[in-house]
């Protein structure tokens, strides 16, 4: 939409704040071609408003389908996704409007339990949102088969047995591959302590879940030698921003051994810098661990949020992207720019948490204990951290047992 066309166009309730919408869509990094282009996006939902006679008030989700509906109808080729409407839709909270949900219809009682076993494993559990939802989408069809069609769930699982368990295992795990396996049987212990701790069956039955064979710690942990690392690092140009940025994060992956996730909660609050130590969210639960900070580290932290980090980068989250809007990474972004990374060097097969298993290698090669690795990683159990007495495999064959009928 043209700006002839919107002053032909009776303005709606929105009008007053075109302005501010320009402002706001600036600070978030955005250039000025394309902020020129959300504020024309701006007063034509306006005036889309004005003619369906809807207020602020009125605007709820279906609210902004309709609009981008209307636009695809209407021949338009650019702004025809929710996507596009983000902006918007962002701007109108800031400012306060409370945007009304679309009405929805009463949740079904298998609904109801889902929704409070996902309370259960984010609150008692302390899990992250993604894993919940794995979790529950594992447990769905065990859920579907035992209540779909019955109006009185809760009833309907207080009837569980030991028996029902172990048959509907037996039948779906030799369907999955054994990781799949493991992963469902996990899952499903999880629920039957959730059914058992709110009180919808009478006993623990967990221990009715058959365990999924495997070997456990049959693999060496793949850390990378340290000249393909200082080849990983030294690709990183940190005289430019994404190179600092890259460059840092490298280095809490390498040196701190963190995990991609906990790269992506840091905040800058997090690191204190006149005590050298850095407080590091865990990824897989609310737990937070302090950590010293070694100086070259500190360093590369430093040059990034004094010289790359965007200045118009909304929130406190240390690591944030570089297109706008300049919102926090993702653990999903942490991992690409590692693969991205390797790739430039002509590498394959490193990923964040190979870069972890490097750290937990090099510090056992200069002398570290176990325990002392352990704590570094923030390995909720020791037997995690065993998998690492396998690293030198040389003082290994020292000690090994020769088979009977081998040749010395």
């Amino acid at each position: 939409m043209n700006t002839a066309l919107s002053e032909t166009t009776p303005a709606g309730s929105l009008g007053k704040y075109q302005d501010a919408f320009f402002d706001y869509v600036s600070l978030l990094g955005y250039s000025r071609r394309r902020c020129l282009l959300l504020k024309e996006l701006f007063v034509d939902f306006d005036c889309w408003l004005a003619v369906h006679r809807l207020v602020v008030a009125d605007i709820c989700d279906g609210t902004f389908r309709a609009y981008v509906a209307d636009r695809v109808t209407a021949g338009r080729t650019t702004s025809v996704s929710m996507r596009a409407m983000k902006p918007v839709i962002s701007f109108l909270h800031e400012c306060g409007f409370e945007i009304g949900e679309r009405e929805h219809p009463p949740a079904r009682p298998l609904t109801q339990v889902i929704d409070e076993y996902r309370k259960y494993l984010m609150d008692e559990r302390g899990v992250l949102s993604t894993t919940a939802e794995r979790y529950i989408s594992e447990i769905t069809p065990f859920l579907e088969f035992r209540a779909r069609d019955v109006d009185d769930v809760r009833k309907r699982l207080s009837t569980l047995t030991e028996a029902d368990v172990i048959a509907f295992v037996a039948a779906t795990c030799p369907k999955m591959s054994r990781s799949g396996a493991a992963m469902f049987v996990t899952s499903l212990r999880a629920f039957l302590t959730f059914l058992h701790l709110s009180g919808i069956i009478d006993r623990s039955m967990t221990a009715s879940v058959p365990t999924v064979p495997g070997r456990k710690m049959s693999n060496l942990p793949k850390g990378i030698a340290p000249d393909v690392l200082r080849l990983l690092l030294d690709s990183c140009d940190r005289k430019t921003a994404r190179g600092a940025r890259r460059y840092a994060i490298l280095m809490l992956l390498s040196r701190l051994g963190l995990r991609a996730g906990e790269v992506a909660k840091l905040r800058l609050e997090d690191i204190n810098w006149r005590s050298g130590e850095i407080v590091i969210a865990h990824a897989k639960g609310s737990r937070n661990a302090a950590m010293p900070l070694p100086a070259d580290v500190g360093k590369a932290l430093a040059d990034y949020v004094a010289h790359g980090r965007p200045q118009s980068a909304r929130g406190r989250s240390a690591f944030v992207r570089f297109q706008a809007p300049h919102g926090p990474m993702t653990s999903g972004a942490v991992s690409q720019l590692v693969r991205y990374a390797a790739q430039h060097c002509g590498l394959n097969g490193i990923s964040a948490h190979r870069l972890r298993h490097t750290a937990a290698t090099e510090m056992l090669r200069n002398g570290a204990s176990l325990p002392e690795v352990g704590q570094v990683l923030r390995h909720r159990q020791m037997i995690t951290t065993a998998i690492y007495a396998k690293v030198d495999q040389e003082e290994l064959r020292s000690i090994a047992r020769i088979w009977p009928g081998a040749v010395a």
